[in-house]
């Protein structure tokens, strides 16, 4: 379970929350980090908890009952402004991503998200949504799915990969995490064991499934149009591809902009809207690393709006 959240300190110490302020935890998880923002906004605070997983937003109402400012909503981030919306909230003082896949997702074999142990092919977030990693796998092309696998994986032999998978389903469906793996250990013949590309390859098809680097560029934008002036945006990623959007869209946000007539002359140019607070992603501590493994990949990059 996500009980001990990933980078806690920092997260704390960039978001600077104020009692009253109004804050996002848009991947509320097992609500570790829903409870630590809870805990230092008075009754006049509020905080929005989303999460689209209904595992995530049980088990985060269930610790956080007893912080009457907070509202635990389930829902995709990237419908983040609309969500608000509907709750009367347009301006925030604090907003917190934690991108990926949750341990407690992980480590439930009926998710389907990890090769370690055999169940369905979903890797849905939120069971309820969307097509499967099996129905996707089931109607993807396999250059698409090439391009996924070395764009999502930065895997070698994505093409080998695709056509692997493309071939096994013309005989028979992949319908279990068994299935997939054992397609990637044909690839793979020659390394003894579980070959380590497993795992990127189950990643890169998560990613896919779930629209992670839409949804996550998607509510970037929305979190910072959103921000009040002096209000702070806090990332944590667990990708390169996570990491490489965060850092585009927090480096643009805190470039001046050009606004053009349409024949190309510059009309106005835009101030910055926001201000770079880590010259280089934060990573986790050794101690951090060595009690929680899976954090050894997290990068937290942090911004605060401009007037």
């Amino acid at each position: 379970m996500d009980h001990v959240p990933v980078l806690a300190g920092p997260v704390l110490q960039y978001l600077q929350i104020r009692e009253d302020g109004v804050y996002v935890d848009c991947t509320a998880g097992a609500g570790g980090h829903s409870v630590l923002i809870a805990e230092r906004l008075s009754e006049n605070g509020t905080l929005i908890a989303i999460d689209r997983d209904p595992v995530a937003v049980t088990l985060t109402r269930e610790r956080v009952k007893s912080f009457p400012q907070v509202q635990v909503v389930r829902g995709n981030y990237r419908d983040l402004a609309a969500r608000l919306a509907e709750r009367g909230i347009t301006e925030l003082d604090g907003v917190l991503i934690d991108a990926g896949v949750s341990s407690m997702q992980l480590d439930d074999p009926e998710r389907g998200f990890s090769f370690q142990e055999t169940g369905p092919l979903d890797m849905r977030m939120d069971p309820e949504a969307g097509h499967s990693a099996a129905e996707y796998l089931e109607r993807v092309e396999e250059l698409e799915l090439a391009r996924i696998l070395r764009e999502y994986g930065d895997l070698r032999l994505a093409k080998r990969i695709a056509n692997a998978i493309c071939r096994r389903r013309g005989s028979a469906p992949l319908k279990t995490t068994k299935d997939l793996a054992d397609v990637v250990a044909e690839v793979f013949d020659f390394v003894q064991g579980t070959p380590e590309e497993t795992r990127t390859v189950f990643q890169a098809i998560r990613i896919a499934v779930n629209e992670e680097l839409e949804g996550l560029e998607s509510v970037l934008h929305q979190a910072i149009d959103m921000l009040r002036s002096g209000g702070r945006l806090v990332c944590i990623t667990f990708h390169s591809g996570e990491d490489r959007i965060a850092k585009a869209v927090f480096r643009a946000a805190a470039q001046k902009r050009r606004v053009l007539h349409p024949d190309g002359r510059v009309k106005e140019v835009l101030p910055p809207v926001m201000k770079v607070l880590t010259r280089k992603p934060l990573k986790p501590s050794k101690d951090e690393i060595r009690a929680n493994p899976r954090a050894r990949s997290a990068k937290l990059r942090a911004a605060e709006r401009v007037a």
